[in-house]
């Protein structure tokens, strides 16, 4: 029983490569046009972003040798705080007043993300926008505003700069490679799946194997159909 079970299995096996094998170029040709046409939506409908960047760090007090661990605790945790105000209504305001922006403040508050790193007090502010000079300038803007609305509100001593904003000179999204690749990928387990569905449906006999390997019966003959004679004669009738 084992053993007929462990067969039946090989030869559906073997059976699955063997149609993947003669329907190779059919799989390729549809990863190839399902890869081309992420390709072009990739290219036409979506927007490219480009990704600027600035870090600053927050110190509760001027003199850092003086810090205890307390205050230091308490720094790491207030961190989320600085991120809620950086991201606030009122920076986003001020951001979009100063440099003459035509769109909503919670437009501005969408381009803003905030990261923020476990026991340190280093912030990073990360600003999206399909002009790369827009994207330095809204970062730029973004960190000297909300350091002031920091200091106003937590009551902190300073907000050093760690790194000023970046210029992008590449868009950051979409990533081109990984849509194309995941096309492909699509498109040839697509090809697969119905390839695989259009053999097995097909239930008729095909061949001698077909009768052995279903039917469980030798064949003892076969007779050829000869078709081409067959044509040729009834040419020939008609003529």
């Amino acid at each position: 029983m084992n053993e007929n079970h462990e067969r039946k299995l090989e030869v559906t096996a073997k059976d699955v490569f063997d149609v993947l094998i003669k329907r190779w170029i059919v799989i390729l040709l549809c990863g190839l046009v399902v890869a081309s046409a992420f390709l072009l939506g990739t290219k036409l409908l979506i927007t490219p972003q480009y990704q600027s960047s600035t870090t600053i760090f927050v110190l509760s007090k001027q003199n850092d040798d003086k810090l205890s661990s307390s205050d230091f605790q308490v720094s790491t945790h207030l961190t989320k705080d600085y991120a809620r105000i950086i991201k606030s209504r009122d920076v986003a305001e001020q951001v979009k007043a100063q440099l003459g922006l035509e769109i909503s403040a919670s437009a501005v508050q969408g381009k803003i993300s905030v990261e923020t790193d476990d026991d340190t007090r280093i912030v990073t502010i990360v600003v999206k926008d399909p002009d790369p000079v827009m994207a330095q300038r809204l970062a730029e803007a973004i960190r000297v505003i909300s350091a002031k609305k920091i200091v106003d509100v937590m009551k902190v001593e300073t907000v050093t700069v760690v790194d000023t904003a970046s210029y992008p000179t590449s868009p950051s999204t979409p990533n081109t490679r990984n849509n194309v690749i995941l096309g492909g990928a699509l498109g040839c387990l697509l090809a697969i799946a119905v390839v695989l569905l259009q053999h097995y449906s097909n239930d008729t006999i095909k061949d001698t194997d077909d009768v052995e390997h279903y039917l469980g019966l030798n064949v003892l003959a076969s007779i050829p159909t000869n078709e081409p004679n067959t044509k040729k004669k009834k040419r020939g009738g008609r003529k």
